[in-house]
């Protein structure tokens, strides 16, 4: 697609007094101060993958999200703009100059331009969203970040922010909320209340391993793997409840969390915080006396002091450097020592984020516990798309897969959740096909419930995010396919798609297959393709700019409202399946890409309305794209096979029939045979 509608991060840096400044310069000096401050900004927005789109006099403008999301494009922006000043700081500028900025950040739609995203990209977007960034820096403080409270909900719990007074900005009917971030915030322990559903087969599984590994001193990896919101940090949470004693002996647990793009080492300091039993508040004197005791007997009293001192390096500092190094390779050490006097687990929450140097202190740990056969285990959670190449033999490595929750599990937690917040059970059925067996959409739903339940469910901002980044994660060709497939609602074939995206259905059919075979297209009974999830169904067609709407119908030939601009339309119209399916014995695909269709033209059987568009979700407004019920459709699988259908209702007939002769009852004519009537003949 050229242009889509996109939710973006836009940073907004000024210099402040720049006028009073530049009149007291030389204009050589002017240039030279300039080239420093934009050299030095611009470097700071590349390191955090934020785009320069324009330079505004001494203004300097970003987008972050604009290409492609990994779901935390507003926290990139915040922690690119606390970056800026002290950078400037540190750079030398001409003369004895001290310049002092201010940041804006606001998050947003925008209408992006994809080809032009790029450094000086100009006007590559488009949106409100810019103007309150630019507005959004004048009520920032010299040196500091304005944020608005969409980026402030977007940072929670990652960013310390303080809330300011709302301020009138020009333009808006009403004062906007703003907030001032002052810092990285450091990882809180996520609270999971409730009870567990639907993970006790994963559960048993996991305790089963770690428990081998222990008695039997035999290291083992293993693997927590699973989507976003999928429950694997509450499987984490639980194993460690449920492991504590092998035999009566102490397990002790080393967990540490991952936040989003973290310092190299921030994980193993981690892991030596909860070793040691420090909290962040403690003073230097106090983290020396405990990191003195934890490591009293895991290291030889010569090199104590030695150790200790390596330990605060890595702790005032968890990054690349050679000292952070040292304090690594002292908690391995530790760590190893103290798994030869009562086991050990050793736990990286969301690895996937991780950095090389901590993956490489986990493997090291794990084969050097490995060569020493030591009680030690690893357990790593991270996404299905992560791949790591695991240390030690095949057998000593493990991977769990968190499933989706079955629909019984998820309407159970759906009620738990609709009870703790007061809301009525009877919602769990309007948000079961939503939640797609995730517990956290679930959780995300049930939060963004108003007391008055709408008519229409916008998706929530968290749900949103992580869609948005898995549809970044398709290449160009995929993304552009499933979007048309969004846009052609319930029912797309290899040429309804090509036929939208000028191409040629042999070039559309290998996308449509690999997302069919990905789990983001399903197969319908009639061999169409429909996007398998209904929310990034609604967010995929979000995506859409009107204006490229309005040529997919013209493409389709479809009706001009066959594919309705954002808001007009509250509803997919369902499409009746067809009467028969038409399945070739062979099993093929046929040309125009249905799985089973016969071959032709790929226009639609008499029946099926989906030569032009469905009418697609409607997205109101302001307030992201809103959820509605998609047609039946089944993932992908074995395709029925007409032969062993039939000799199945012959066997069922036959069976009938000789009941009847057994039972000494009466055939009751053609609709004794069907199924349908098998109660009423035989109560006859």
């Amino acid at each position: 697609m050229p242009e889509e509608r996109r939710t973006v991060t836009v940073l907004f840096a000024d210099i402040v007094g720049s006028t009073a400044l530049v009149d007291r310069l030389d204009p050589e000096d002017v240039r030279a101060l300039q080239r420093a401050y934009f050299d030095t900004v611009a470097g700071v927005l590349r390191r955090w993958h934020g785009v320069v789109e324009k330079y505004i006099g001494d203004a300097v403008m970003a987008l972050f999200g604009a290409r492609e999301s990994d779901g935390f494009d507003a926290y990139r922006a915040v922690r690119a703009a606390l970056e800026i000043q002290p950078a400037l700081d540190r750079r030398r500028l001409p003369g004895t100059l001290r310049l002092r900025v201010r940041v804006g950040i606001a998050t947003g739609e925008a209408l992006v331009d994809l080809a032009a995203t790029h450094d000086g990209g100009h006007a590559s977007a488009s949106g409100a969203v810019i103007t309150t960034a630019a507005r959004l820096q004048e009520y920032a403080p010299p040196g500091g970040v304005a944020l608005c409270d969409a980026t402030r909900r977007a940072t929670a719990g990652l960013i310390d922010q303080r809330r300011v007074p709302p301020v009138a900005l020009a333009g808006k009917a009403v004062p906007v909320d703003v907030w001032h971030a002052t810092g990285t915030a450091r990882p809180a322990p996520v609270r999971h209340e409730g009870p567990l559903v639907g993970r006790r087969r994963e559960l048993a599984a996991a305790r089963d391993l770690i428990v081998r590994a222990v008695r039997h001193r035999s290291p083992r990896w293993l693997s927590l793997v699973g989507p976003a919101g999928s429950g694997r940090s509450r499987l984490l949470h639980e194993l460690r409840r449920a492991v504590t004693t092998v035999d009566d002996v102490p397990v002790r647990w080393c967990v540490a969390p991952c936040p989003p793009y973290p310092r190299a080492l921030a994980p193993v300091a981690d892991l030596v915080r909860g070793l040691a039993g420090l909290d962040p508040d403690d003073p230097p004197a106090a983290v020396r006396r405990r990191l003195t005791a934890a490591l009293a007997g895991l290291v030889p009293p010569a090199g104590l002091t030695e150790a200790v001192y390596a330990l605060e390096e890595l702790l005032a500092g968890p990054d690349a450097s050679r000292g952070a190094a040292r304090g690594a390779e002292v908690a391995r050490e530790a760590l190893l020592a103290l798994a030869a006097r009562q086991p050990v687990v050793v736990a990286v929450d969301d690895l996937d984020r991780g950095t090389g140097e901590l993956n490489r202190f986990l493997h090291r740990l794990f084969a050097a516990a490995t060569a020493r056969s030591l009680p030690l285990a690893v357990v790593a959670v991270h996404r299905p798309e992560w791949a790591d190449v695991l240390p030690g033999s095949r057998g000593r490595r493990h991977r769990l897969d968190v499933p989706p929750l079955r629909a019984v599990e998820a309407g159970r937690l759906l009620r738990h959740l609709l009870g703790r917040a007061d809301r009525p059970a009877a919602q769990a059925a309007r948000l079961l096909p939503l939640v797609d067996g995730n517990p956290g959409r679930a959780a995300a739903y049930v939060a963004a419930l108003d007391p008055a339940p709408p008519a229409r469910l916008p998706v929530p901002e968290a749900v949103r995010r992580e869609v948005d980044a898995r549809l970044d994660r398709l290449d160009g060709a995929r993304r552009g396919a499933l979007m048309a497939a969004a846009a052609l609602g319930a029912g797309a074939t290899a040429s309804s798609v090509a036929r939208l995206l000028g191409w040629t259905p042999a070039r559309a059919l290998p996308e449509l297959r690999a997302l069919a075979a990905s789990g983001l297209l399903a197969v319908r009974p009639d061999g169409r393709y429909a996007v398998a999830d209904p929310v990034l169904h609604a967010v995929a067609y979000a995506r859409l700019p009107r204006a490229v709407r309005a040529a997919f119908a013209r493409r389709a030939g479809g009706p001009s409202g066959a594919v309705a601009p954002a808001g007009q339309r509250a509803h997919l119209r369902p499409v009746p399946p067809p009467a028969t399916p038409a399945v070739p014995a062979s099993g093929t695909a046929a040309a125009d890409g249905r799985v089973g269709a016969p071959a032709g033209d790929g226009q639609p059987p008499a029946g099926v309305a989906g030569a032009a568009p469905s009418a697609p979700p409607a997205v109101p407004t302001g307030a992201g794209p809103v959820l509605v019920a998609l047609p039946t459709v089944r993932r992908p699988g074995p395709r029925p096979d007409p032969a062993g259908l039939r000799r199945a209702r012959s066997r069922r007939r036959r069976a009938r029939s000789h009941l009847r002769a057994w039972s000494g009852l009466p055939e009751t004519g053609a609709g004794a045979q069907h199924d349908g009537h098998r109660g009423a003949a035989t109560a006859a």
